[in-house]
């Protein structure tokens, strides 16, 4: 299936225009071995109203949007005002281009400025950037920044941090000083946090950095003041790393627990599931200059002009890479915009009550949900003393979740996680997420749901 908007007659007068007989030719400096020598297999090309017929037919064969979710493990299901995206269709947000002349792009560096303040707030640091690609750029770059300012190799990331996470940990390590080789894995504790013995066993005096999931991405919080005066004591950074940010509407915030790095997902905050993205990741840093001139990506600040009128311009843009090339701390070459902006437009229509209330509702509904679960026959709490926020881990009847997961699917619900996809030894195990958005209804189905399996 496919549109082509090319006649073959606007081809020829293209090819024709840059002097060559052929797509061959156009093509003809590029290796015959690397080519595709037959036909995509793709369907017939569609006329555009046909198109459309057939992508709704596809689209309804979607059954995800129609059932009762509670699935989380990094994109969560919280409510959206219909007035997010009423603004965001303004004719002054169709561009996502980064503003580089402020005296053009007052409404645009504003936004972003406010953007940047919101996640201060949330994390408790006193600086934060215009946005990353996603919570896992975000992890990356700050494993990044802290070898940058530390100039030492070592990385220890707790089990607990989400796993695509990690693997992006993984992919952004490559090829910078020893690579994967410096990171070691820290195994969780019984409380389903980073063991904070055997984080202490791990260090060395090259390390760098220590990262830890807050809440993780089992749902579990840790003890993560422990953490970073450990990280502290070896002279490396802590980094924190949250999958959703309404957590931090009652948890202590990262930064007054001595995180020198935090990062998240934005998504929960403002951006509908959209199957998996695009998203924004959230990133921000405590005080100095070296930590300033290290953040990577875009910053906004507030100045004065000429007359004395508050103005916004991106600051420090030396650090990036269409001035310093190779050099730049980052080759993040958007802030994602857009995303930043649906965030910081439902985050002001929240408000401070609004974002707290918020994260009541997820707390209380998830702990009555846990403790439906635990009374199920069958079905037990894997960290049942641990505190969590929105998310946890639930060891289900029959020891597999996979089947546990197609069973409820016909009752209406999308049970959560099977945890056997991301890691072999917990085929036992399902993530359960509540927001906001279930009622007692849908909470009180899901468990007779899981009862009947």
């Amino acid at each position: 299936m496919r549109y082509l908007p090319h006649t073959e007659q606007e081809i020829a007068a293209m090819l024709a225009t840059i002097g060559k007989s052929s797509i061959d030719e156009l093509f003809a400096q590029i290796p015959k071995e690397v080519r595709l020598a037959r036909p995509l297999s793709i369907e017939h090309a569609l006329d555009e109203a046909s198109l459309m017929r057939h992508l709704i037919e596809l689209s309804e064969k979607n059954r995800g949007a129609a059932l009762v979710s509670f699935l989380g493990a990094g994109a969560y299901d919280h409510p959206l005002s219909p007035a997010v995206d009423q603004l965001l269709l303004r004719s002054e947000f169709y561009t996502a281009y980064t503003p580089y002349q402020p005296e053009v792009a007052q409404g645009t560096l504003q936004s972003i400025f406010e953007f940047q303040s919101i996640v201060c707030e949330i994390f408790g640091l006193p600086i934060a950037n215009a946005s990353m690609y996603d919570g896992a750029s975000a992890a990356a770059e700050a494993v990044l920044m802290a070898k940058r300012l530390t100039r030492r190799e070592g990385v220890l990331v707790s089990a607990g941090v989400h796993p695509h996470y990690r693997e992006t940990i993984d992919t952004y390590l490559q090829g910078i000083g020893q690579g994967k080789k410096a990171i070691r894995t820290v195994p969780l504790g019984d409380d389903g946090s980073a063991d904070i013995t055997a984080l202490e066993s791990l260090a060395s005096p090259d390390l760098a950095a220590i990262v830890v999931g807050y809440p993780n991405f089992f749902g579990c919080v840790g003890d993560v003041r422990r953490a970073a005066e450990l990280a502290h004591r070896h002279g490396a950074l802590l980094i924190t790393a949250t999958e959703d940010p309404f957590a931090l509407s009652l948890l202590e915030p990262p930064g007054a627990l001595g995180a020198d790095i935090a990062v998240g997902e934005g998504q929960a905050l403002g951006i509908p599931l959209q199957f998996g993205g695009p998203y924004a990741g959230l990133f921000a840093c405590r005080e100095g200059r070296d930590f300033l001139q290290q953040i990577p990506g875009r910053l906004v600040g507030e100045t004065v002009d000429k007359h004395g009128e508050r103005g916004y311009v991106l600051t420090l843009s030396t650090r990036e890479q269409h001035i310093r090339r190779e050099r730049a701390t980052s080759n993040i070459c958007t802030n994602t915009g857009l995303c930043a902006l649906a965030v910081t437009i439902r985050m002001c229509m929240l408000g401070k009550q609004g974002f707290l209330e918020a994260g009541r509702q997820c707390l209380a509904k998830t702990e009555y949900l846990k403790a439906s679960v635990a009374k199920l026959k069958g079905y037990s709490l894997v960290y049942a003393g641990t505190p969590t926020f929105n998310e946890f881990a639930v060891r289900v009847r029959g020891g597999n979740a996979a089947r546990v997961v197609d069973a409820v699917e016909p009752k209406g619900f999308l049970a959560g996680l099977d945890l056997g996809r991301v890691d072999a030894t917990r085929a036992d195990q399902l993530l359960v997420a509540v927001t906001e958005c279930r009622s007692r209804a849908d909470l009180d189905g899901f468990v007779a749901a899981l009862d009947a399996v």
